[in-house]
Order: C-alpha cells, then sequence, then structure tokens
C-alpha cells in the first residue's frame, strides 16, 4: 500500500507513525475527557517541527511537500483528532502570516507559533454565520493609527489557549484580516465544552468590544482577508481535514482487525461470519481508495494544476463522509464493547461526524463539485 510512496517519504511516515504511536496513542483518550491538550504536547510537537511544517527552512519550517504533508495528519489523525487539529490550525495562521504579512509581522509572530509559545487560532465562524463566509458582521474601524474591532466569533478552535487571533472583518465594507493579541483590552473569550467531537479542540466565542489593535497589525491589505488571506488558509485545513479523516479510518481499520481475531461467538470467531467479512472488506477498500484520492489532490498541489482546489474539495468530501462510515462500521463490529469508553471506537464515532461539519460541510462541498463538474463537462 505504499508502492506510490519515494523512500524518503515512507521514512517520514514511520517517523510520524512512531510518534503518534508513542505519544499520542496512549492519551488520546485523556486528552478529550479533559477536552483539552496539555502544554508539554504542544511543546513536543513544536521541538519536532510539527508546527508550521509546511514553511520553508528559512522561517523556521520544516519546508515539507504537501503530500509529506499528508502523510504527517494522516498519522496524528489516526491517533488523535483533536492533535491534527491542532496543528492545522497553526499552519493556517503560520501560512497567512508567511504568504500575506509583512516582514515585521513574520518576523515578530512566527517564532512564537512554530516553538508554541504562542499558540494561534483562525477566528473567521461566528454564531450566525458559518459556510457563507461572506456574511460576516465583525466590523474593523480605523482610529488615527489604531484600528476598532467590535463583533463576535464563535465556535474557534483553540480560542480558549490561544495567544494571538487571526480575526476577520469588515474594514471600510471590505473583509480583511487582523492579527490580534490575546490580551489585547476588549477581547474576552468564553470556552464552549461538552462537544460532540474533537473534544480536545478548546473552542471557545470571542467578544470584541472596542477592542483598539495597532493600524500595522492589518494583514494582507483592506479587501483581501476573504479571497486571499481565508481561502488560502481554509485550503490547507480542508487538506488536513482530509488526510485526516484518512488517518481515522485507519484507526477504525486497525481496531476492527485486532477485534475480529480476539472475540468469538457460537463458538467461532467473528473474523470467519461472511457479514463481518464484508463491513471489514468495505472498511479496507474505502480507506485505501480515499487515501489514493488524498494522495492525488496532494501531488495535484505540488504540481501547481489549476484544478488542485478542486482536488482537495473532492479528497475532503469523501474522505469524511468515508471516515464516518468506518467508525459506524467500526462501532458495530465492536458491539456494545464499541459504545463504551474503554475502546477508543466511540471516539472515532463522535470525532468522525465532525469531520463532515468543519472546513466546509459535506453539502457544501457537494454544491461546490457539483458546479465544478458541470464547468468540466461543457468542455
Amino acid at each position: 500500500m505504499l508502492s506510490h510512496l519515494s523512500q524518503e517519504q515512507i521514512k517520514y511516515r514511520n517517523d510520524f507513525r512512531e510518534f503518534a504511536d508513542r505519544v499520542l496513542v496512549p492519551n488520546a483518550a485523556r486528552y478529550d475527557a479533559d477536552q483539552a491538550i496539555p502544554d508539554d504536547v504542544i511543546a513536543d510537537l513544536a521541538g519536532r517541527g510539527y508546527l508550521g511544517a509546511l514553511l520553508p527552512a528559512e522561517a523556521g519550517g520544516l519546508g515539507l511537500g504537501m503530500v509529506d504533508y499528508g502523510l504527517l495528519t494522516e498519522e496524528l489523525g489516526r491517533a488523535c483528532q483533536s492533535i491534527r487539529n491542532f496543528v492545522a490550525c497553526q499552519d493556517m495562521v503560520a501560512h497567512s502570516i508567511w504568504k500575506w504579512g509583512t516582514p515585521e509581522h513574520r518576523e515578530r509572530r512566527l517564532p512564537g507559533i512554530l516553538t508554541g509559545r504562542t499558540p494561534a487560532a483562525f477566528a473567521l465562524t461566528e454564531p450566525e454565520v458559518g459556510s457563507d463566509a461572506a456574511a460576516i458582521e465583525t466590523t474593523a474601524v480605523a482610529d488615527g493609527a489604531s484600528i476598532v474591532l467590535r463583533g463576535t466569533k464563535k465556535w474557534i478552535s483553540f480560542a480558549r489557549r490561544a495567544e494571538l487571533f487571526l480575526v476577520f472583518a469588515l474594514f471600510e465594507g471590505r473583509h480583511t484580516a487582523f492579527l490580534v493579541d490575546r490580551h489585547t483590552p476588549g477581547l474576552s473569550v468564553e470556552p464552549i465544552e461538552g462537544l460532540l467531537g474533537l473534544r480536545g479542540s478548546m473552542l471557545g466565542r470571542i467578544s470584541l468590544e472596542d477592542c483598539r489593535i495597532p493600524a500595522t497589525d492589518l494583514l494582507g491589505g483592506p479587501g483581501l482577508g476573504l479571497t486571499f488571506v481565508a481561502s488560502s488558509a481554509l485550503d490547507i485545513g480542508r487538506y488536513s481535514t482530509a488526510w485526516g479523516s484518512v488517518g481515522l479510518a485507519q484507526a477504525c481499520l486497525e481496531a476492527c482487525a485486532d477485534y475480529v481475531g480476539r472475540r468469538s461467538q457460537y463458538d467461532v470467531r467473528i473474523k470467519e461470519h461472511q457479514l463481518v467479512q464484508r463491513l471489514l472488506a468495505d472498511l479496507i477498500t474505502d480507506t485505501t481508495a480515499t487515501r489514493l484520492l488524498c494522495h492525488h489532490a496532494g501531488r495535484a498541489k505540488e504540481l501547481a494544476e489549476p484544478t488542485a482546489v478542486e482536488h482537495t474539495l473532492m479528497a475532503k468530501y469523501r474522505a469524511s463522509t468515508v471516515a464516518v462510515q468506518a467508525a459506524a462500521a467500526a462501532v458495530q463490529i465492536h458491539g456494545a464493547q464499541g459504545i463504551g469508553p474503554e475502546l477508543p471506537v466511540q471516539r472515532y464515532y463522535r470525532d468522525a461526524k465532525v469531520l463532515e461539519i468543519i472546513e466546509g460541510t459535506t453539502q457544501i462541498q457537494q454544491t461546490l463539485l457539483g458546479r465544478f463538474a458541470a464547468r468540466t463537462v461543457q468542455r
């Protein structure tokens, strides 16, 4: 199953898997129960260069190719979706600063993100604004050498832990991005707990009440917030979610393969029951197929193909739906054990559903891909 990878990529994948198995798998249930990621894990991720791994070496990153990065997010997703989500959020903000920021932004902001000292959050979604990001209501008004932000952001991953927020607001009627420090007067965070899945993602609601920041903390220029800054960052988030979904499906497959070889019913190992074999057949086939779809999306990005964004949409759409199917099958195969807290498949089931919602819902992906298909056929 690794024939499509280079020897260097196989080594990367093995290194990523060793870290995930040693550090994350034994502790993922605790992160889920505590609804938080410990500081020592963030430091460990930073120490291995996993925060900002897409950035070039001169920026302090690992300079990973897109397929290499996909292998990382698959292994993180196989072990713990909250950790994968954390890494994705750091990459989204770090990439935005590297691509759209000034030299001063890069010098001042990137080291803190990459070392884990300044965790970052991507603050786009609002209480009444989800998929339709253009409808955001948060405003930014110039006031001398300052900009004053007013509004509310909700469902923001790692808002409870972040020291830096990438905030999107309407500035002079145009969508614009801003860098906002956590301790800026007027900024407050209310925790959101009790989530269905990705419970370690430390979500929060951000209130911006006459929050005054330096005008120099505008990122990318007025009017570039949605079309350029947010769109390129969200593309990374979708790509990470796609590969992470493959990782979750792989975790389901591994859990089931182990369980059916140990569990007996009617004096027969359940792996011998044909209906169980059917579930396993779909698990391994769908997981393998979506992995190759993600690999194709990564290669399209590396080759700068014109349809690379659409291939990422396909990968995220199919991989997230497969993750839900795989998790449902895993719970079914495990029976009563699958809904208990002792085994991880119930967590996989909860996490998988969230993957169909974040970074663009299944229905949004279907709409966009339907339009893409219609354009392609017309050619």
